[in-house]
């Protein structure tokens, strides 16, 4: 009679090297682990990287798509009258005992089974079973986004077993596992894989014991190519737009004011899309800050344009102010000398009058000509105060508003570069 790897491979021949499986599964347990009581079972893991598909920010996360396999040895399996390793189909695999592997930190994950069950088992003489099965799995990556988009992630994948403390089972990479297949050939869309390495730990829990657990660290650089140019060099030109404003004439007030307004809500556009497709995090992130940074200068190029023709209104007020003073004091001093006049000409009467209406004290006779030299001599004593007055004011007056954007033209330039300066060292270094 032919046992099932001959009624497998459809072979009406003998084949005399097969070990019958009737016999070796002749009180196979598969509920208990090999050599149940003693040591615990040693499984090598090896992992082999068959895409990342996705890298999520918002949710923390990724998906990854990995050959698991396993090997472990199970002496109620082994035969000797061969050397030859078994292929199995791989629903055989529902008859023999498995580690329970599970991935601890994923979120979802699932087998493949087109055009059959992506499984493959494999049997040595000696007992040894390599077990090997492709998972996709969405894995849990808490992610650091202060210094978003300059930032470097470090993902796992970590694998334990769920049931099996160390007593019963021990997990250690293969000695076959000293690179990641796969891992340096894949292409990913916003990140590149720096490096990656392999540890091993034991897990303490209080109520079940000790587990052992293997992980994968892997270490992800986010490509910046892409947010420089659609986030850093269209912020970049918004600002340098603004200073235009410095160019354009004071009088221009329609022109000025909608630059202003125009380039401040366009800031405000970027930076809600921007932040749109990333977490609501705590965190400031590295791109906020750039964008703060350059909503504050277009937003000070606003202000400045209000400083300055504020300063131009003041300054004309002040003018001609100053100019209606200084008239109305030289028209003082003209009627003064008219009055000195009158006053030699002797016609005393008209100077009464006139000293009544000016409110020039009254002396005694014959001393006209004193009063009206003290008179004249008040007058101009009244503008030279005046002249002081503007003087002292002229210390604190505004500045002119070309000055200001003359100023300003070299001004926040270099102030803007400077901040670029720190900002950039201060992020990638």
């Amino acid at each position: 009679a032919m046992n099932d790897i001959g009624d497998y491979i459809g072979s009406n021949i003998e084949i005399s090297w097969l070990p019958n499986l009737d016999d070796l599964m002749k009180g196979y347990a598969r509920n208990f682990r090999p050599g149940i009581g003693g040591p615990p079972v040693n499984v090598a893991l090896a992992i082999e990287v068959a895409s990342i598909d996705h890298i999520s920010e918002v949710n923390m996360e990724y998906t990854m798509t990995v050959f698991l396999h396993q090997s472990w040895r199970d002496d109620r399996l082994s035969y000797n009258h061969t050397n030859e390793t078994l292929g199995l189909d791989s629903r055989f695999v529902d008859k023999l005992w498995l580690p329970d592997t599970f991935i601890v930190n994923a979120k979802s994950a699932w087998f493949h089974d087109v055009t059959v069950e992506n499984k493959l088992i494999r049997l040595q003489p000696d007992g040894v079973i390599l077990y090997s099965i492709r998972i996709t799995s969405t894995v849990a990556c808490d992610m650091d986004l202060s210094k978003y988009p300059m930032d470097e992630q470090e993902c796992m994948l970590d694998l334990e077993s769920y049931g099996y403390s160390s007593e019963d089972i021990v997990y250690h990479w293969s000695e076959n596992q000293e690179e990641i297949h796969g891992l340096d050939k894949l292409q990913l869309a916003q990140f590149t894989i720096t490096n990656y390495q392999f540890t091993t730990e034991i897990m303490n829990f209080k109520s079940a014991g000790q587990f052992p657990r293997l992980s994968l660290h892997f270490h992800l650089r986010r490509n910046r190519g892409v947010y420089i140019i659609q986030s850093y060099v269209p912020s970049i030109l918004l600002v340098a737009m603004s200073w235009v404003s410095f160019w354009i004439s004071q009088s221009a007030v329609p022109a000025r004011v909608s630059l202003g307004i125009t380039t401040v809500l366009t800031m405000t556009t970027l930076m809600v899309s921007a932040r749109s497709s990333l977490p609501r995090a705590s965190a400031i992130k590295a791109l906020d800050v750039y964008f703060w940074i350059c909503y504050v200068f277009v937003f000070a190029a606003l202000v400045e344009y209000a400083f300055a023709h504020f300063n131009a209104d003041y300054m004309k007020k002040q003018k001609n102010k100053i100019k209606a003073r200084r008239q109305s004091a030289e028209i003082n001093v003209k009627n003064a000398i008219v009055l000195f006049s009158l006053s030699i000409a002797g016609v005393n009467q008209e100077l009464a009058i006139s000293n009544r209406q000016h409110r020039i004290p009254r002396s005694l006779p014959g001393s006209y000509g004193t009063i009206e030299i003290e008179t004249g001599e008040t007058k101009q004593r009244q503008v030279m105060k005046l002249d002081k007055k503007s003087g002292l004011k002229s210390l604190f007056k505004p500045i002119d508003a070309d000055t200001i954007d003359i100023y300003a033209r070299a001004v926040f330039p270099a102030a803007f570069a400077a901040v670029n300066v720190i900002y950039w060292v201060a992020y990638t270094m």
